[in-house]
């Protein structure tokens, strides 16, 4: 007997497109873009879909009242996923292989000629081949067993198979990329700039293989010159319709851990095709400007070249020249360097927010183990670069911007950056001015003025990591999308990704829309909102994969030290306590408020970040100096457990006296 409809609800059923996801009591929400409303979807009326996927779902009951919605899956457009982590269960006639997910999904079936000498109860990765509705569970593939012996694999393939990652390139992507040919031909000369007898020089981290990057350097007269930004025609190779750019699209980026690269191309095209190599001609797509020694561009123009790279350089090889002012192509080196100093300058002169950067990076043995932690900064050589390809991406974006067919803008796929929210900005504010920083909110750009007064004013200042770490969250995050709001922290009106094209997708959707109006036939993608949406969330994906490889590699190299103390910085504060991150290593573990409870009764003070006791008036607030000890590392939940150390003494009711540490006396003792 069928349930009498309420008057609340509505008879019209409805379909709509959005992401499926599954909780982990199996209940599924389908998230829609536009923010109408999740809709909720039972266990039974999945379909087909797993926890990720794009589907679309009929919406067949509707509470007026409430905007409540439930619906069922009809069709599953896109998976977010096709590779997982598990493990195989092995009988005489079949195989079923059980993922490690807290996500509910059902096994998957393995024929047996599919299992690829796996073994019964062995840990395997498996790729989804095909899900039908008539098949009662979806049936896949074993395509590697997992070495126990080799922990740290095994840990960094779960993490990109949990992003939604593949692990490897399917047979027909690499049977495409290995038919590519290298050879530089006559007809595809005769169509571009030739570059080959001009200076031209690669500048790259010391482990880097995809060189998609190039600078050349051609003196016109006096003090003025002809600089070249060439960037690896990966659209020349990589065309639409080809199981190639499907594969590229769907992954999006390349996802750097520690100890690996998960690339987006194969490594044919990436490391060896388009890489721009020393001493091998390539196509390229170039941004060439002329201007003088201050910076300042007189002429640019955009196409399509040839280029020879006379030597591949390193960041620590040109850091070295600049501070020595010798060393081969120093003359050019150094020209780039001032020039590129001056663009700095200018940018930030004109609104650019000057957050200066720190990067972690591990010491592995063959293993893959961390054995040692090396924090790099930006230096002047890192700026070079970065100057010349905030140019290069600038002029592209705004060459793009003026073109219209039938008084409209071209679809492309802009790098945007949204300007601060007020709302999010004022308890960052209110904090800062306990340390003495005022700002002026008045306008956008008078924001970004006061950001930058305050980095500068903090700078070697006890406060500085705190505060450029809570101004940074403060930001919005910036994406792909075809509205072209321009990018707040950059300080630019237009500005796009056209620089990376080996690592990033949006850089090939670039490529092609800039060839087609250069040829006067712009690409009208109606899909370009879609595709910018996909690409801004593998980008996320990405660094979320990053962050959980890096928290891997931070527990992993502090188990070493379980039971030792160590100088310490408060990083965040929450009501079930702080982070704390060590000096030394730049290692996050958290110091629960259980373990402070011991000492006093501690409550959260959100506006000051801080945790304070109500008792003794102990404060614990972001930035300040505290000596911790390593209690515990889960690798399995990548997580870190500190313990407060009380100055002087192991735990200690009778100390009431507010904490000064050591370490923070010494740095001032030597700041002064």
């Amino acid at each position: 007997m069928s349930r009498k409809k309420s008057k609340h609800e509505s008879s019209q059923s409805y379909s709509l497109k959005g992401e499926l996801d599954i909780a982990r009591n199996g209940m599924g929400y389908v998230v829609i873009p536009d923010g109408s409303g999740d809709i909720l979807v039972r266990p039974g009326n999945f379909n087909t879909a797993l926890h990720g996927d794009i589907v679309r779902v009929k919406v067949f009951k509707e509470n007026i009242g409430t905007g409540k919605k439930e619906g069922k899956i009809t069709e599953v457009v896109s998976r977010q996923r096709t590779e997982f982590i598990g493990t195989l269960q092995l009988s005489t006639n079949y195989a079923f292989f059980i993922p490690d997910t807290d996500k509910p999904m059902p096994d998957i079936f393995i024929p047996l000629e599919k299992i690829n000498g796996a073994k019964n109860k062995e840990r395997v990765a498996v790729r989804l081949l095909r899900w039908d509705k008539d098949d009662k569970k979806p049936i896949g593939e074993v395509i590697s067993v997992l070495n126990e012996e080799n922990m740290n694999d095994i840990a960094m393939q779960e993490i990109l198979s949990e992003s939604g990652f593949p692990l490897s390139f399917p047979d027909e992507v690499i049977k495409e990329s290995e038919k590519l040919s290298a050879e530089i031909t006559e007809k595809e000369i005769m169509k571009r700039k030739n570059f080959r007898d001009v200076l031209t020089f690669t500048i790259d981290p010391v482990d880097a293989k995809d060189f998609d990057d190039a600078i050349s350097i051609k003196k016109i007269r006096k003090d003025f010159y002809e600089i070249g930004v060439h960037i690896a025609d990966v659209s020349h190779f990589v065309h639409t319709e080809t199981a190639l750019d499907d594969e590229a699209y769907k992954r999006a980026t390349s996802v750097y851990l520690p100890d690996r690269v998960n690339p987006m191309l194969p490594e044919a095209i990436s490391n060896v095709l388009c890489s721009l190599r020393p001493k091998e001609d390539k196509y390229t797509f170039s941004a060439v400007f002329e201007m003088n020694t201050k910076g300042e561009v007189k002429k640019s123009w955009i196409g399509k070249t040839l280029i020879h790279s006379d030597h591949r350089f390193t960041y620590e090889d040109v850091q070295q020249i600049i501070e020595s002012k010798e060393g081969i192509y120093a003359e050019e080196i150094l020209l780039l360097n001032s020039i590129a100093q001056k663009m700095r300058k200018d940018r930030f002169k004109n609104g650019a927010i000057n957050f200066s950067s720190q990067e972690v990076r591990f010491k592995l043995d063959e293993n893959g183990k961390p054995i040692g932690i090396v924090i790099k900064e930006s230096k002047e050589a890192h700026q070079l670069i970065e100057e010349l390809m905030l140019l290069a991406n600038r002029t592209v974006a705004e060459y793009v911007n003026k073109i219209e067919v039938n008084k409209k803008h071209v679809p492309f796929p802009y790098r945007t950056h949204d300007e601060p929210d007020k709302d999010k900005l004022i308890p960052f504010v209110e904090f800062s001015r306990k340390f003495g920083h005022r700002f002026d909110m008045s306008s956008p750009e008078k924001i970004a003025k006061s950001f930058n007064h305050l980095l500068k004013d903090v700078e070697g200042k006890p406060e500085q990591h705190v505060l450029e770490q809570l101004g940074i969250r403060t930001m919005a995050k910036a994406a792909y999308t075809t509205e072209n709001i321009g990018h707040y922290g950059l300080g630019f009106e237009d500005y796009c990704h056209f620089t990376s094209p080996i690592r990033r997708y949006p850089d090939v959707l670039v490529h092609r829309v800039i060839e087609s109006c250069l040829k006067n036939k712009p690409i009208i993608d109606k899909k370009m909102d879609e595709k910018c949406s996909h690409c801004s969330e593998r980008e996320r994906a990405a660094m979320e994969a990053e962050r959980a490889a890096n928290k891997y590699k931070q527990v992993e190299f502090m188990k070493e030290f379980l039971g030792e103390e160590f100088d310490a910085v408060i990083s965040g504060v929450a009501r079930f306590g702080f982070w704390a991150e060590t000096v030394e290593h730049k290692c996050e573990g958290l110091i629960s408020i259980n373990d402070l409870n011991n000492y006093d009764e501690f409550r959260h003070i959100e506006g000051d970040y801080s945790l304070v006791g109500r008792r003794s008036g102990r404060k614990f607030r972001m930035g300040d100096n505290v000596r911790i000890k390593v209690v515990a590392a889960n690798l399995t939940k990548r997580q870190l457990d500190y313990e407060w150390v009380m100055e002087g003494s192991a735990k200690d009711e009778s100390s009431s006296k507010p904490y000064k540490n050591k370490t923070n006396r010494k740095n001032k003792k030597e700041k002064q």
